[in-house]
């Protein structure tokens, strides 16, 4: 045997291996602590479903703006666009409100504490498939961290 079918086997199983690891995490990622959804979950219902819907839904047109000109409240969950954030820019979009008065969603800073937000944006990647999850996870995230 010569030994360049050896180095292309190698090359294979390390290949394998890495790939097995990234799974893995990858699989971790979506694991939650239930302390932190059951808080986003509570906090969403309570500041944030009489506009998003309780289960993320969002308005209906909530691409075209509104009687007053404003976006309606976009879906959370995987029709809209919320995915294509980054956790920290989901956390600042509840912190700050609609930038530019593009939206009427409030800013949450100071009505809600860190913890809350914290658990809010939590609770929103809960609503998304595995496969947009992953998705987030590996092209949005990832990239962000």
């Amino acid at each position: 045997m010569s030994i360049k079918p050896i180095i292309l086997l190698c090359a294979l199983l390390l290949t394998a291996c890495s790939d097995k690891s990234q799974d893995k995490q990858e699989r971790n990622a979506r694991q939650y602590d239930e302390k932190t959804l059951a808080l986003g979950d509570r906090t969403y219902n309570t500041h944030c479903a009489t506009c998003h819907g309780h289960k993320g839904e969002g308005q209906p047109g909530w691409q075209q703006p509104g009687p007053d000109g404003k976006l309606m409240p976009p879906p959370l969950d995987d029709k809209g666009r919320s995915w294509r954030l980054s956790s920290s820019q989901i956390k600042e979009f509840i912190r700050q409100g609609s930038p530019h008065g593009r939206g009427n969603m409030p800013a949450w800073q100071g009505k809600l504490s860190d913890q809350e937000i914290d658990a809010v944006a939590t609770w929103i990647t809960s609503l998304w498939s595995d496969a947009t999850f992953l998705q987030w996870h590996t092209q949005v995230e990832k990239q962000v961290h």
